[in-house]
């Protein structure tokens, strides 16, 4: 992925990312959100391939739902994308807003127990609300938490992101073979590593999410049973009313079970998040590629 050449329309993506972010750095924090949305809602209006990935995956979960409101919900999404991707790209004033966060749940407390056993910790979220509003909390209580994300093709845009996301806690472990070994190590010596379980696992099993079987990583609850590790699904949920506002629920951890029981529950969970709220989650990602009798395995 990372040795795809550098195309010119990746340097015109990142100029105009680089742009909006200076910018927008010297605003009050509420104006940066507001310029956020309107650059998502301005770049999903332009992006048509964007538009219908959104729609196809809005009319296989919400197949009775209005297209008129379909349509509302999807700018409603782009409008946080933009704000959350000015909030992330802009870690060190994020950062510094991490005492006006609030913070709920029992999660939380699993993880600071685990810590202080001298135990890792598996901190499990999807692209939803805010993400990185979750290690800003832990960082806000001491507590160091890496993650694992998916390099993008975008070279540029991928430099840009990880100088950022390494600022909210490391280590940064792409997926694939070197990843997998830095997140072993991190979770093996006592470590907070997140992850983002929401995009297809070609390893993975099919799994419902959303009503529909979605193939669905089963690592994180292989490495919780593997290093008896708590496993807490943990959410940045912006306010509906107030997009400066944003709540970090931690829910209580996954009970050990089995892994298929475990990935499920996660599964789970998040769906519950998004059917409250389904303007933050990104509605962007391949997360059906395949129509559900076509993953139901021989």
């Amino acid at each position: 992925m990372q040795n795809r050449p550098v195309k010119l329309s990746d340097h015109a993506i990142v100029l105009m990312l680089r742009a909006l972010l200076g910018l927008s750095a010297p605003l009050p924090h509420r104006w940066r959100l507001a310029l956020g949305a309107t650059a998502g809602r301005a770049a999903f209006g332009a992006l048509k391939s964007m538009r219908r990935r959104a729609d196809d995956n809005l009319s296989l979960v919400f197949s009775e739902m209005p297209a008129s409101e379909r349509t509302r919900l999807a700018k409603s999404m782009a409008a946080n994308v933009g704000r959350t991707l000015i909030e992330i790209l802009q870690a060190d004033q994020f950062l510094a807003r991490g005492a006006q966060l609030s913070v709920s749940g029992p999660g939380l407390e699993a993880i600071q127990q685990a810590q202080a056993e001298g135990k890792g910790a598996l901190v499990i979220s999807g692209h939803f609300g805010q993400w990185e509003a979750i290690r800003t909390i832990l960082l806000r209580h001491d507590i160091i938490c890496g993650a694992v994300y998916r390099p993008y093709n975008n070279r540029l845009y991928d430099r840009l992101l990880l100088n950022q996301i390494e600022k909210y806690g490391t280590p940064i472990a792409p997926k694939g073979r070197s990843g997998t070994r830095q997140l072993v190590k991190a979770l093996s010596s006592g470590g907070v590593m997140a992850i983002l379980l929401d995009q297809k696992a070609w390893d993975g099993d099919p799994v419902e999410f959303l009503g529909h079987p979605a193939l669905t990583s089963n690592s994180a609850a292989e490495l919780g049973l593997r290093y008896d590790l708590p496993i807490v699904p943990a959410y940045g949920i912006r306010n509906a009313d107030d997009p400066t506002r944003i709540e970090v629920v931690f829910e209580a951890p996954i009970a050990h079970s089995t892994v298929a029981e475990m990935t499920r529950a996660l599964n789970k969970s998040l769906e519950e998040q998004v059917l409250k709220r389904p303007d933050l989650w990104l509605w962007l990602h391949k997360r059906w590629d395949k129509r559900p009798d076509d993953l139901s395995g021989p």
